[in-house]
């Protein structure tokens, strides 16, 4: 199955039909989707559901989804990964929007599994398309703290969508069970990007009950690429946003993330990136301004 990563923490875009052509992809962030014209059907982890004008739907990372357009379709498509929400905030209200968004990242994706997610009340229905218009309409006029302001109107979102649902106890016993191997080896990864000990090839194996020497070989059929070179270009991302969006220091950064040192990040960055962290950071702070 082929992966599908975000470039930036956010990113907002009024589609073209045509986009809608796209095979079936595994997306590694979140996504809000509001149907502004159209019909068609979409795929939701090998679950097929009809959608059309004023549908929302909300995706979460991992979560396999696509779309074949009966007549053509424009939609408004809002992308998020976690650092997004944490950027500009201290340590504790980090932790307390990670725990939150992990949360939400297992119900969604619980939901998605088994069933069509419905907007029931009408009002919140409403309630979220008007909070996408202003959503729209602080990104493009970009003014002084939008970044803030998207934040707080994406979080509005989330916890409006989240009353709309309910996962039936039998599926959530039964998820992890289900749950396709590669899309488990993903999800640790990522929520273990920090710990090269929880990373290695013999640890991957214990975990998931492979053989040490097959574990690269089925990584690399499944994803395209080896797993250590996953490992490096996610961290890498990881980086990158927080040097771009945060006020963590490298230092700061560099123990978040598992490197020996700043002296560490900073040449494994160099390498990745052409540049040093503090380089990097400088760059983007001078385009943005």
């Amino acid at each position: 199955m082929k992966q599908k990563h975000l470039h930036q923490p956010f990113e907002l875009y009024i589609s073209d039909p045509g986009d809608w052509e796209e095979r079936i992809l595994v997306y590694h962030f979140f996504e809000i989707v509001l149907i502004l014209e159209g019909e068609g059907v979409r795929e939701v982890n090998r679950n097929h559901f009809n959608y059309r004008a004023g549908d929302i739907f909300l995706f979460t990372p991992l979560d396999c989804r696509g779309f074949k357009s009966s007549i053509p379709t424009k939609f408004c498509s809002i992308r998020f990964a976690e650092v997004f929400l944490t950027a500009y905030r201290n340590q504790a209200e980090r932790a307390t929007v990670s725990g939150w968004l992990k949360q939400l990242e297992q119900l969604f994706y619980q939901h998605n599994r088994f069933e069509q997610f419905v907007i029931k009340d009408a009002a919140d229905q409403h309630m979220v398309s008007s909070l996408i218009a202003h959503l729209v309409t602080e990104f493009e006029r970009r003014q002084t703290y939008f970044e803030d302001n998207i934040q707080h109107l994406i979080t509005l979102m989330l916890n409006t969508l989240v009353r709309n649902i309910a996962v039936p106890a039998q599926h959530r016993q039964t998820l992890q069970e289900e749950e396709p191997l590669i899309n488990r080896m993903l999800l640790h990864i990522k929520e273990h990007i920090a710990s090269r000990e929880q990373l290695s090839i013999a640890y991957l194996a214990r975990t998931f009950n492979l053989s040490a020497n097959y574990v690269g070989e089925y990584f690399k059929k499944m994803t395209g690429e080896s797993i250590q070179r996953y490992i490096t270009v996610y961290k890498m991302r990881l980086v990158e946003n927080k040097l771009q969006y945060s006020v963590s220091t490298i230092s700061q950064i560099a123990d978040e993330l598992g490197f020996n040192d700043e002296s560490h990040l900073s040449s494994q960055f160099k390498k990745f990136a052409g540049v040093s962290p503090a380089q990097y950071r400088k760059e983007k702070a001078q385009r943005a301004a």
